[in-house]
């Protein structure tokens, strides 16, 4: 994933994440709390229900940001994570940001394919 496109889902406040459950329903959901590392986008687990089930059975997902007229799909798949040096490290990094929030994990998506949405 190069920089533009890391830098672009930085700064895309409009963003949703699709998954499939195991009966093959379709959800999508804004997510608001997003991280880049490496070449990883971390998304942030604080009321996920159906969502993490679906990812539990499917992990592959795709992510759409977008401003205006321009955005990005990522399809990847999603490491779940609770614990660890990544999950404590967000947890400070989210804590700064969202207070009133608690982190119950996070989504480690290993980004496989980048499409620009842009008309």
């Amino acid at each position: 994933m190069d920089q533009k496109v890391k830098d672009f889902l930085l700064a895309a406040k409009s963003k949703a994440l699709a998954t499939l459950s195991a009966e093959g329903e379709l959800n999508v959901i804004p997510v608001s709390t997003l991280k880049i590392v490496g070449d990883d986008v971390v998304l942030v687990n604080y009321f996920m229900k159906k969502t993490l089930q679906n990812i539990l059975a499917h992990p592959s997902v795709a992510l759409s940001a977008w401003i205006d007229m321009e955005g990005y799909q990522i399809k990847g798949v999603v490491d779940y994570q609770t614990e660890g040096a990544l999950v404590d490290e967000i947890r400070v990094w989210a804590g700064e940001h969202f207070p009133e929030r608690t982190v119950s994990g996070i989504l480690v998506i290993k980004v496989h394919e980048v499409f620009s949405v842009t008309p």
